[in-house]
């Protein structure tokens, strides 16, 4: 669960520390508030990507840190794969917002957007005004279905999955041959040329013609380098007047005064280690000199090479690597023709088979898709009633359909609120009351099959009041003994049955401030009676004391 939020320079935040406690934790305040803010912090805390538009006004950076208990996930393999200290049970994730990206640290230890991710799924589930819109988009309902029936045929999906992407490969296998199949012979015989004009430049690297570019430029200024470097020996190794000779003389100075102060021995043995290496340095250019050779056979030979392969750059892309490149993938094209009919046939064969396996496993998984629906339409329906949707019909459609990367279903939710209308989608539920309730009941369902911990509800009570709002926070109340639960509420009677009670205000003096309390005693109750009545007197008052007593 979330044991802490701490925030620093975030949108209106200043400084900001929240503790969260088991069970339900509940956020309220004005509209406008910014109530929100601390649901997207944890959210962004996970995010794979942020705005740095989060950061404060005037200020470098924000920072955003989560504690996390984890008390159901072994994540020691985890964390030692990706050098992580392991803190037992407690897990400190840090987000950095600046103007020039996002780092996130676990634990101390700079990890990856990717590994963020993973590690939300073992922790938080939030839902938004957004997921709401997922919920409610028939391309989401397989995976729902799916992930609440994941013990039961989950392996089998995934096996499935990786074969159906074999499947995929050998189709495309077997365009590819056919296409090329098509080939005339005249366009074989024009691809063989392309190869072994390739092949017999047996090109050495590609690298080769910077090298020999090198190697070319030596031998056409090799009169040049003989003089420059043989009238460079004979001034440090010259007869008369020779640097050598001078270092000589300076060299004997320097020794007799050294033995006159110890001070300038330092300085005596530098002096005679750079007379050793001019020396050396002199004996290489005496050698380079007395070798460089004008090698005219060479001279030739490199000019024609080089004709030879800037010939095959102009043709085959610019450059040796695409030269090369472009002969292995003449080579893949040339053996694929060359895949006999037989080998088509073969590979057709062998598709067919496959496609005839994948329906046996894709029609294994409808059926238990199928014997799941309807338990979980159940489940569903059964939550519905105790929102105070008595008429509700819910069910899971399954359809078939061609074989696809989840199967030969189409699953769709279909959902009638009132006994005088047909199922339909529900993407088509029209009240925001009624969609903020069935929304509620999958959440319940799905959060009670999962290891999440954390739950949050960003303003699940929209559109809905009276009985209605008492079942609400009846099923909130019974979801929070399983998991934490954080959200975000304008109904009195959900936040009555708050474990921690959070008020969010804004304050507007100098600048705009977001400021958060813990409420208890006598504020708790003008709070909520604030939320009952829209004003604190006696009636809400009194009001606000029986929900908390009861």
């Amino acid at each position: 669960m979330i044991k802490q939020l701490r925030i620093k320079d975030y949108i209106l935040i200043d400084e900001l520390t929240a503790n969260f406690d088991t069970g339900l934790n509940v956020i309220t305040g004005e509209t406008g508030a910014g109530k929100s803010i601390l649901i997207n912090a944890i959210d962004i805390a996970f995010a794979p990507r942020v705005s740095k538009d989060v950061i404060k006004h005037g200020k470098e950076k924000a920072v955003i840190e989560l504690v996390i208990e984890n008390t159901k996930h072994n994540l020691t393999n985890l964390f030692e794969e990706n050098g992580i200290d392991n803190f037992g049970s407690e897990i400190v994730l840090t987000k950095e917002i600046t103007q020039n990206g996002v780092r996130s640290r676990i634990n101390g230890t700079m990890v990856s957007q990717d590994f963020i991710k993973q590690l939300k799924n073992y922790f938080l589930d939030i839902h938004s005004q957004h997921q709401t819109y997922a919920f409610m988009q028939p391309k989401y309902h397989i995976n729902l279905l799916d992930n609440y029936a994941k013990e039961s045929y989950g392996t089998k999906l995934n096996e499935y999955r990786e074969n159906f992407k074999k499947y995929q490969n050998m189709i495309s296998q077997l365009e590819n041959l056919k296409t090329a199949s098509d080939m005339t012979e005249n366009q074989i015989e024009f691809l063989k040329f392309q190869i072994d004009e390739i092949d017999s430049a047996s090109i050495k690297s590609e690298t080769e013609d910077e090298e020999l570019t090198s190697e070319l430029e030596v031998l056409e200024n090799a009169e040049k380098l003989k003089e420059l470097t043989g009238s460079a020996y004979w001034a440090i190794n010259g007869d008369d007047g020779s640097i050598m000779e001078a270092l000589s003389k300076i060299k004997q100075n320097i020794s007799k005064a050294a033995s006159l102060d110890k001070n300038l021995e330092e300085t005596e043995a530098n002096l005679i280690d750079a007379i050793e290496r001019l020396r050396e340095s002199g004996t290489e250019l005496r050698d380079y000199s007395q070798n460089l050779e004008n090698d005219t056979q060479r001279l030739n030979e490199i000019q024609e090479r080089l004709f030879l392969l800037d010939k095959l750059k102009r043709k085959y892309g610019g450059s040796l690597q695409s030269v090369l490149e472009t002969f292995e993938n003449l080579s893949k094209e040339l053996n694929a023709i060359e895949f006999s009919t037989q080998n088509i046939d073969e590979l057709e064969n062998e598709i067919s088979q496959t496609k005839k396996d994948l329906q046996i496993t894709a029609n294994v998984i409808s059926e238990n898709r199928k014997n799941y629906a309807q338990v979980l339409s159940s489940l569903i329906q059964e939550k519905l009633e105790k929102l105070e949707l008595p008429k509700a019909r819910f069910e899971i459609s399954v359809q078939p359909k061609e074989l696809s990367s989840d199967g030969c279903d189409d699953v769709e939710f279909l959902i009638s609120t009132n006994i005088s209308e047909d199922l339909k989608p529900l993407a088509k539920v029209a009240s925001g009351g009624e969609i903020s309730r069935v929304m509620l009941a999958i959440k319940s369902i799905f959060a009670q099959s999962d290891d999440i911990n954390t739950v949050i509800f960003d303003e699940i009570d929209t559109g809905i009041s009276g009985k209605a709002s008492q079942s609400v926070a009846d099923e909130i109340v019974e979801l929070s003994k399983y998991h934490q639960i954080i959200l975000i509420t304008h109904q009195a009677i959900i936040a009555s049955k708050a474990d921690k009670h959070f008020y969010v205000r804004k304050s507007q003096y100098d600048e705009t401030k977001v400021e958060v309390y813990v409420l208890s005693g006598d504020n708790r109750i003008k709070a909520l009676a604030e939320l009952a009545g829209g004003e604190i007197n006696e009636q809400s008052m009194e009001f606000a004391k029986s929900l908390i007593e009861a």
